[in-house]
Order: C-alpha cells, then sequence, then structure tokens
C-alpha cells in the first residue's frame, strides 16, 4: 500500500491562522492523493483511494467547522457592539437635561412639564393669564399692602404666593425658595387645583 506524508511546509502552517492552515492542508492533502494516484511506477490500490479521500474529507470538514466558529465569534462580538451601543443611547437619552430659556415662557414651560408628572392640571394660557394679573411677570414681587403683608406674611413671587401656602403646597423636586420662579408656579398651581380643581380656573385674586 502507497504511503505519502503531508510536506514539511503543510506541517509548519499549523502555526498560521486556521482558514490558511485548513486551505493549505486541503491543498497538500489533494496533491498527495493526485501523486499517489498518477506514479507510473507504483499503482495505487482502492484502499490508497479510500485513504486519500478520508483525510481529504476530514481536513475539509475541519476546515469548515472553523470557518463556522470564527464566524459565529465574529457574530457575537457584533452584537455585544450593539447591545452596548442601545444601552449608552438609551442612558444618554435618559440623562438628557430638556432646554428651558431663563425667562417666563421658560418657566411657565418648565412648571407645565413637571406639573404633567406630578398630575396637577394647567395649561400655559391658563399660567401667563394669572401670571401677568398677580406680577406682570416678575419673579421678585411682592405685596406689601394687603392683609397678609400686614400679618408679615406679604405675597411673593409670579403668582403673589404666601409662606404658609408655599410650605403647604411645595412641589417635590423644585426649590425651596418661595420666590422661585419654576417653584412658586407649581405651587401656586397646586393650590390652585386643590382649591379651584385648576389654575385655569382662576380669574382674579384667590
Amino acid at each position: 500500500m502507497l504511503r505519502f506524508t503531508l510536506p514539511r511546509t503543510a506541517r509548519t502552517a499549523r502555526t498560521g491562522r486556521s482558514h490558511k492552515l485548513s486551505a493549505a492542508l486541503v491543498a497538500t492533502a489533494s496533491c498527495a492523493a493526485a501523486v499517489a494516484l498518477a506514479s507510473p511506477s507504483q499503482a495505487a490500490t482502492p484502499a490508497d483511494h479510500a485513504v486519500a479521500a478520508t483525510v481529504a474529507d476530514h481536513i475539509k470538514v475541519t476546515a469548515v467547522a472553523k470557518q463556522a466558529h470564527t464566524a459565529k465569534q465574529a457574530a457575537d462580538q457584533a452584537g455585544e457592539h450593539m447591545v452596548l451601543a442601545a444601552k449608552t443611547t438609551k442612558a444618554a437619552a435618559k440623562t438628557e437635561t430638556k432646554p428651558y430659556g431663563n425667562n417666563l415662557d421658560g418657566w411657565i414651560n418648565q412648571a407645565l412639564d413637571i406639573m404633567k408628572s406630578k398630575g396637577i392640571p394647567g395649561s400655559y394660557e391658563g399660567l401667563h393669564r394669572n401670571i401677568m394679573r398677580e406680577s406682570s411677570g416678575n419673579p421678585n414681587a411682592v405685596n406689601g399692602y394687603d392683609v397678609n403683608a400686614a400679618n408679615g406674611i406679604p405675597s411673593k413671587g409670579l403668582l403673589q404666593v404666601i409662606q404658609p401656602t408655599f410650605d403647604s403646597y411645595h412641589v417635590a423636586g423644585t426649590a425651596n425658595k418661595l420666590t422661585d420662579p419654576v417653584a412658586n408656579i407649581t405651587a401656586a398651581a397646586n393650590y390652585a387645583a386643590d382649591r379651584y380643581g385648576s389654575i385655569d380656573n382662576v380669574n382674579s385674586a384667590y
């Protein structure tokens, strides 16, 4: 029976990348089998044919398996990158702060977002209308002439709130300061919701 050995170069190629190894072994096995079958000095037996075919098939199967494993690793890594990117994007969206102008429009819009999250009713129109009547849009306005002022608790801020009312209806998450624009608006709206159903229902001093 004719025996054949893989060339030394093919054995050395084992240290290279798997797909190069597989290709080199397949080529070597095919060449060896061809030489064995074509040699005029020693005819190949059916057993030789079977051995050559078995070796070539085994090398091919090994190469395909290694290539499939490599492809799976690449797919897994790509999937991990996609999941990480999605998590990063989601986290960034959660931490993104909505921009509000440091003016009456910005204060009202910020207050409305907070009111919505707390279930406090009210509209932009209702807030703006009452603010303009009570303070003309001045967050530092103070009423020093009414009964509250006489009692030492003057009405202050955009919606002219007294300190006891602010303390009772202060909305968590806003500044604990009576004249803070957003805190003043949300506390007043919270009070109006409790007493009148909504700040939208207030059309005069409240």
